[in-house]
This record gives C-alpha cells, structure tokens and sequence, in this order.
C-alpha cells in the first residue's frame, strides 16, 4: 500500500509548504499530494481559495500578486510556495500527486510537470493529476495523455467506479468516510487504482489495507508506515 503525505504532512508543519515537504520526505513518504492554484502566470501551493485558514492574510487568493503573497507568513517561517519551488524540492523523490483546485490554463500545469521531468529528476511516471473538477482533467488527458489522472470523489457514486473509467483515469481518489468494499472490488474490476484520503486512524488505515486498497492520503505517513509494519508482525 503507498502512504501519500497529504498537503505535504500537516498534522507536524503547516500545510503545503516546503517544510511540511521537507518533512514528509524525512518520513519516506511514497508519495506527496498538494493543492495548486493559479494566480497569474504563476502556479502556487495552497489549499483554499481565501488564504486565511493557512497564512496572515485576509483575502481571496485571486486579489494578491506573487509576491505579495509569499510574504504572508504561513506560519514556522513558512511562506506560500509555487509549484515549481515544491518540485525543485523534492527532486523526484518520491511520487507527486497534484490536486488541481483553481487552474484554467491547464497548458502552465503540463509545461511545469515537463520542467520537472527536464530539470528536476523526475519521471512522468511519477505524476498524478487529480482533480474534483472532471472537466479539468479530461481536457489535461487529451494534452497530456502520458500523464496519470485521479478523478476524486467525496461520495460513493452509482454505478462505484463507473465515472473514473470514463474520464480513462489512474485512479479513484475518495473520501475515506465513503469508501467500501464494493467500491473498492468494482474500481479494481475496472482496472484502476484505489487511493484514499484522509487516513490518518490506524483503525481505517488497516481496514482500507484488508480491503485491498492501493494507497492512501495521510497526514501522518510515519505513523501509518509504522501501524503497516506492526500489522505484518503480528
């Protein structure tokens, strides 16, 4: 099963910055999901739409300027980073799953994941595009077909994971309170991986893991590395 650190690994730093990066990365995470908008020309990491649940601002992302918005303080001395200071970072390392949230110019994303593949270490294999915006990742599909995509849900559609083999997705990315076993048996009768989020009680992560479920989102992978491990000892 792969441990995603979700937003980077925020239950320890604050979410979606580099440090919570750094830290996912110390905790061998097998992968890392961020949440990226646009604002301008430019790619960023940050959850919300208004920026202050995660930094000192009061606005709309939309109403800042890069830099006006990387000298909020995100809080430990943190600031909003952009896409592509994140995937200079990790440096291929481990897996990148990049929720879009807030991107209309979806040409900006696959020229930042090509740099990455030119400049940072990383392969395409490595890449995740996954969005609740369906529409989003279909148009990327057809430009960036190489490209893995995950079709996220916060339910247990009709028809399970009838939806995600249309967009021609990677994976089902769920809602963990929505998750069963027959979502999990159908997704992968359709040949597509299961991911889960947000995993973060050992109780779920092992039941998921019984299930047979591909990976999950976490905002603690050391410890649901560590329930893996003593799980397969016992």
């Amino acid at each position: 099963m792969l441990i995603f650190a979700h937003r980077g690994a925020s239950a320890d730093a604050p979410e979606n910055t580099l440090l919570s990066i750094d830290l996912a990365l110390e905790q061998q995470a097998d992968g890392i999901e961020i949440d990226v908008y646009q604002l301008g020309n430019e790619l960023v990491v940050i959850h919300d739409r208004w920026v202050s649940r995660t930094t000192n601002g009061d606005r709309a992302l939309s109403d800042y300027r890069l830099a006006e918005l990387q000298a909020l303080d995100a809080g430990q001395g943190q600031c909003v980073p952009t896409l592509r200071q994140v995937l200079q970072r990790v440096q291929g390392q481990c897996l990148m799953n990049i929720e879009v949230k807030g991107v209309k110019d979806i040409l900006l994303l696959n020229e930042n994941i090509n740099k990455a593949v030119s400049e940072f270490n990383f392969s395409t294999e490595q890449f995740i595009v996954s969005s609740f915006d369906h529409h989003m990742i279909k148009a990327f599909k057809r430009i960036a077909p190489i490209i893995k995509i995950g079709a996220l849900t916060a339910n247990n559609p009709i028809g399970h994971a009838k939806f995600a083999q249309e967009l021609n997705a990677y994976s089902v990315n769920a809602d963990v309170s929505f998750v069963d076993e027959a979502f999990v048996i159908d997704t992968h009768s359709r040949g597509l991986k299961m991911f889960v989020y947000t995993v973060d009680e050992p109780e779920d992560l092992l039941r998921l893991q019984q299930w047979g479920v591909d990976g999950v989102f976490s905002n603690g992978p050391g410890k649901a590395r560590k329930a893996l491990v003593d799980r397969s000892k016992s």
